[in-house]
């Protein structure tokens, strides 16, 4: 494995989402969405783009609510029909975790292809 310090951000959220409970202790939605906006802060501190555009990226491609933080248009994405609980059942949250780091993939894949990146 490469050195995570070495990684293009596309590959160091590739290892993080298999190694979640690794980098995390536990892999709860709240918990993830808490890292990925520590890592955003980070990085934008440190020159690096983070997650900027992550959300409006959601907006353009999905059907989701614009005054939603990007862990509710998540939510609104991986299951349809959601009315804005915040509790999941442990299957939902899989399933979020899932479409998350799917999405956030593709989101870092078009980015890096950008001209310009």
């Amino acid at each position: 494995m490469t050195n995570l310090i070495d990684m293009s951000e596309r590959e160091y959220f590739a290892q993080f989402a298999k190694r979640t409970g690794m980098f995390m202790g536990c892999t709860s939605l709240t918990v993830v969405t808490a890292f990925m906006v520590g890592y955003d802060q980070a990085a934008q501190r440190h020159g690096g783009p983070g997650l900027d555009g992550w959300r409006e990226w959601l907006m353009e491609n999905f059907q989701v609510s614009g005054n939603l933080v990007w862990e509710g248009q998540i939510r609104q994405v991986a299951l349809p029909g959601w009315e804005g609980g915040w509790e999941l059942t442990p299957e939902q949250e899989a399933h979020v975790l899932k479409v998350l780091f799917k999405l956030f993939d593709k989101f870092l894949a078009e980015r890096d292809a950008a001209p310009g990146a």
